[in-house]
């Protein structure tokens, strides 16, 4: 608890790290009041929680699962049929058709390989397909509210203009599209400005303020059962405590790859080899190097076999595609999980350059040729430790499936054991306490080197 309080005065203490900070907690405030701001055609003092009046009004429990996933990554916007209802998933989606055509074409490849220029093109054309996602989005997420809601009577005073009215349409999708953009540009803004990973940190920032809410109706339903319930939740909170703890261990696990550099002398034959062994350090390859963003992928695609039920609504197999908690759902996601993992950890991680950074550098891994034969190995090292990772991750991803009913009772907490909600927070807290602890290590070291050389000058 010492060391944890140190470390904060640390933080405290450095100017500049403590500027970030405050600028990514306002600006997550400023989305946060934004997704409380409901459209102008709505009235929500009549409507409220449209999940809640979904789920009252005789709505199946599939439809309220998949609503209830889909308001959790907006931290309520969804259900609230706020200005931030699409929120940040347009772009993640946008992301990720940029990355799939990425593999096909030319253009796009040769972006990737021109550094920061490229980059900052690709940016670009991701902003400009967002806008392409939200406006398919958009109408679709106003025809759910017309379709679901308006049959019941209590939402007769619930739109200021008639809903089916182009006075509806039209605006309420310009003003859905500038609240997903507007929710992009304060992610990129924490990335530039703040303590970086913008847009995971405002998804993780939604996952979370759905916690409290939804553990306080866990212990609802649970204590209605008298001591027994009581008991419920102490081994529930252990059982998430112990989830988390394995969700931290996936993501941190590494497999070390040991290399050693040659000087030039030795190199040269200049120097007795049995004299000089060179500097020995490793590579780490991390098991789950993907981290959160198979999970992302696969969710932003697990909505795609929900519509096909339109087709067929008596189909029961197509059905169990909106039922977060069904095992068509979850098996598909699973095989979504480990293909992306694959994908993104083959786009992710440059073996070959890896290989060719040792070769220039003087490095080699025993008993490996440099080259050619090193990025093989590395290829083949990644690709074992990326199964089993994958495999866990999707195991975890499919957890509140086999909590939900046995051990948790409600919809919303269950999806924290596990699944999307808790992938995503722990890896994105990891994500951001090591930056900060790189940025503590680089001021230190800093320090360090102010210190040297001032007295080097003195002397």
């Amino acid at each position: 608890m010492k060391g944890f309080i140190q470390t904060l005065n640390n933080i405290w203490s450095l100017k500049e790290l403590r500027e970030k900070i405050i600028f990514t907690l306002g600006i997550i405030l400023v989305y946060r009041f934004a997704s409380y701001i409901s459209l102008p055609a709505i009235n929500l003092a009549e409507v409220g929680d449209l999940l809640e009046h979904y789920k009252d009004n005789g709505g199946n429990k599939q439809g309220a699962g998949l609503l209830g996933l889909l308001s959790s990554f907006t931290g309520g916007a969804f259900s609230h049929a706020s200005v931030m209802a699409l929120g940040i998933m347009p772009y993640i989606s946008a992301s990720i058709i940029v990355q799939l055509m990425g593999m096909a074409i030319p253009y796009l490849q040769k972006l990737q390989k021109d550094g920061e220029s490229g980059r900052n093109t690709l940016n670009q054309i991701t902003r400009w397909l967002t806008i392409g996602v939200c406006l398919v989005q958009a109408p679709s997420y106003l025809t759910s509210i017309t379709q679901l809601f308006l049959p019941y009577a209590q939402f007769s005073s619930a739109y200021y203009v008639e809903p089916n009215s182009i006075m509806f349409w039209l605006p309420s999708i310009v003003i859905l599209t500038a609240g997903s953009v507007f929710a992009m540009w304060l992610g990129e803004k924490i990335t530039d400005k703040g303590i970086g990973n913008g847009i995971s940190i405002l998804i993780m920032v939604g996952i979370l303020s759905r916690l409290p809410e939804s553990f306080m109706q866990e212990v609802a339903t649970q204590t209605g059962k008298g001591g027994l319930g009581t008991i419920m939740i102490l081994v529930e909170v252990l059982f998430w405590m112990l989830v988390v703890l394995l969700a931290i261990i996936l993501s941190v696990a590494v497999r070390k790859i040991p290399i050693q550099y040659v000087s030039r002398a030795q190199a040269r034959g200049g120097v007795n080899k049995n004299l000089m062994q060179g500097a020995r350090q490793w590579i780490p390859l991390k098991v789950n190097a993907a981290g959160v963003m198979p999970i992302i992928f696969a969710q932003a695609l697990m909505f795609v076999p929900g519509l096909l039920t339109k087709f067929d609504e008596s189909n029961t197999f197509l059905a169990g595609f909106k039922n977060v908690f069904s095992w068509q759902y979850n098996l598909l996601y699973a095989i979504l999980i480990i293909v992306f993992s694959f994908f993104y950890t083959a786009i992710t991680i440059p073996v070959n350059q890896m290989a060719d950074d040792l070769k220039r550098n003087g490095g080699l891994v025993p008993k490996v040729r440099p080259g050619k034969d090193t990025a093989d190995y590395l290829d083949d090292i990644l690709s074992k430790i990326t199964l089993p990772g994958s495999v866990f991750l999707a195991i975890f991803a499919v957890l509140p499936a086999f909590v939900h009913g046995s051990i948790v009772q409600t919809d919303g907490f269950a999806l924290f054991f596990g699944g999307t909600s808790l992938l995503i927070m722990v890896g994105v807290v990891l994500d951001t306490v090591q930056q900060i602890n790189t940025y503590l290590l680089n001021h230190h070291y800093d320090g360090l080197m102010k210190s040297k050389l001032s007295r080097t000058s003195g002397l």
